[in-house]
């Protein structure tokens, strides 16, 4: 056993597919317990009566099919339009710009690849530093995770089997924290950087409402419908599904029927990835709970953790440092069910600890020396990356001191509950 044991340690090591590790340790466990490996296909079933599970593959098929269009163009004139007129206005431009497109998508690597090369030229060309244009591309790509319809909060919702309402809603102040603190912090830096009045448009606003006007109800039919509890989170996600592809595909035609195929398959990929590895760690979380390990974890903790205030320090140290070397899908489904007895028994709501997790998570795609998204826009602007660590450093302070707020200020996360 102990053989096998490091025989899977070396296969995470040499870089083996995540759900073959974590299936093969939830087997291993079912097998030295005496437990019918049958038991580990039963879990990755059981997957499919979960509720809510169909709103993952709906918001992503819809999120590729804006990726594909020309709706980031849209979007970008839009709000360059509104607010690109101002001192330091593109640099407001890209935050809500790429928040908004990170929601939607879910991935904040498509959203540096797919606004980037809008992004990045165009803040050059209005007079922003290069290192500050790095910095905030780099860094707006990992907003928007706490807003709805974020792949990363239902699937939190669906592990930890909390209300995804509630936490659509828990996700909203937070999340508008950490972009107003960016943008206090980008118009500090371009204050220089001024634009006429004369700049502001009524005509280019009322161009790009109109070049806009099937992207614009978007958030009306998502926010509005599951905020007034008109929509489910499911039928939300598949009016969105419908809605998009309808636009970009018939109305539109910025999508061929030759390319559905394609956008298609791509976004089920993601979603087969993440359904793959929920559904082996579900069997791998059931043996542990079964063995007693959250039981023999919260025992350790407790023992070097005396306050509620303590253990948040370090859980944001632990989220920081796993959100630098596992993406954030694969750390939802190993570690929620781990951490959620513990913080319970220091008094941590579950829905703060969700937004919590995923604010840390989404500043561990900036933590040198791994963080995915240091990688992405080193590849993607061909920038070393030593240069985007320096480039993006100043944005994960405020990041940091954001999530800082956010951790220990929890009515900020339960006020809208």
């Amino acid at each position: 056993m102990m053989a096998l044991s490091a025989l899977l340690v070396l296969l995470a090591l040499v870089g083996a597919p995540l759900f073959v590790v974590i299936a093969g340790s939830a087997m291993l466990g079912y097998y030295r317990e005496g437990i019918d490996l049958m038991a580990v296909s039963v879990e990755i079933l059981g997957i499919a009566g979960m509720p809510f599970l169909s709103a993952i593959p709906l918001f992503t098929f819809a999120g590729y099919l804006l990726s594909e269009s020309n709706a980031p163009k849209r979007l970008v004139r839009l709000t360059g339009a509104l607010l690109g007129w101002m001192p330091g206005g593109l640099a407001l431009v890209s935050l809500a710009a790429c928040a908004f497109f990170t929601a939607f998508t879910g991935a904040s690597g498509v959203t540096i690849i797919a606004l980037g090369a809008i992004l990045y030229p165009a803040l050059k060309q209005d007079g922003y530093p290069e290192k500050f244009n790095l910095g905030l591309v780099t860094t707006s790509g990992s907003l928007g995770l706490l807003f709805a319809p974020s792949l990363p909060l239902i699937l939190y919702g669906i592990v930890a089997e909390v209300s995804i309402d509630s936490l659509f809603r828990a996700g909203l102040l937070p999340g508008l924290l950490m972009l107003v603190m960016l943008s206090a912090y980008s118009l500090w830096v371009n204050r220089d950087n001024r634009k006429p009045l004369s700049s502001f448009s009524m005509k280019e606003v009322g161009g790009a409402l109109w070049e806009a006007k099937w992207e614009l109800p978007l958030p009306v039919v998502v926010l509005g419908g599951i905020y007034s509890g008109f929509f489910a989170v499911s039928e939300a996600a598949a009016v969105t599904a419908l809605y998009v592809l309808v636009v970009e595909v018939f109305i539109l035609r910025e999508i061929s029927f030759r390319e559905l195929p394609n956008v298609m398959r791509e976004s089920m990929l993601l979603v087969g990835g993440i359904l793959i590895i929920l559904g082996v760690s579900l069997a791998s979380t059931n043996y542990m709970i079964d063995a007693g390990v959250p039981q023999k974890l919260l025992s350790y903790v407790a023992e070097l953790v005396s306050s509620p205030a303590t253990f948040l320090a370090l859980l944001l140290v632990f989220l920081l440092i796993l959100g630098a070397i596992l993406d954030i899908f694969s750390a939802i489904v190993l570690v929620v069910p781990l951490i959620l007895p513990i913080a319970a028994t220091y008094g941590v709501n579950e829905v703060h600890l969700g937004i919590i997790f995923l604010a840390a998570m989404q500043l561990g795609y900036l933590t040198p020396p791994v963080g995915l998204n240091l990688f992405i826009a080193s590849y993607r602007f061909d920038k070393s990356i030593l240069h985007v660590y320096a480039a993006t450093f100043p944005f994960l302070v405020i990041l940091m001191l954001s999530v800082l707020i956010i951790t220990y200020w929890s009515e900020l996360s339960m006020m809208l509950l």
